[in-house]
């Protein structure tokens, strides 16, 4: 089973390929997409999406995992958030794939043992869980890896409707 798993955001999004060979969990391919600010919305939001339809057509994977939305005081970024969240779904629905939604804390509690654990602890167990290359640069890519992970783990869930 292979899955593009989603750290959603719009001025950095994560975007990772995780797979399960022979029981074990692999990292094929992760990446940061990131918009800058001075770019309109439209265009970040296009910018993602390419990025994403992109790797959907270069792996294809057999489903699509994302991060459900953290709700924080600034509700404008949340509103964004929400917005690249359903443009991705949305793409993944043209590509007939199912999604699945994990919270923070399923993610927590499925790559480092518990649900309460700071992103240094799941990013050392991601480490120990897989083969990462050395230059990842933002917290979004390891959190992309992670859902991957989660969905991997809990492959027998219920896609989003």
């Amino acid at each position: 089973m292979k899955v593009l798993s989603v750290d959603p955001g719009y001025g950095r999004c994560g975007l990772a390929v995780v797979e399960k060979l022979n029981g074990r969990e692999a990292l094929v391919f992760s990446t940061c997409v990131e918009t800058p600010s001075s770019m309109e919305f439209p265009s970040r939001l296009a910018q993602i999406v390419q990025s994403f339809e992109g790797i959907l057509r270069e792996y294809a994977p057999d489903a699509v995992a994302l991060e459900k939305l953290f709700v924080t005081k600034n509700q404008k970024t949340a509103m964004r958030v929400s917005e690249v969240r359903g443009a991705l779904i949305a793409a993944a629905a043209q590509h007939n794939l199912p999604v699945f939604e994990y919270t923070p804390g399923e993610v927590k509690s499925a790559s480092a043992g518990n649900g309460r654990a700071d992103k240094q602890a799941v990013i050392k167990m991601l480490h120990a869980l897989v083969t990462i290359r050395d230059d990842i640069r933002h917290d979004d890519e390891y959190d992309a890896i992670a859902v991957g992970i989660t969905h991997l783990a809990r492959a027998r869930g219920v896609p989003l409707r």
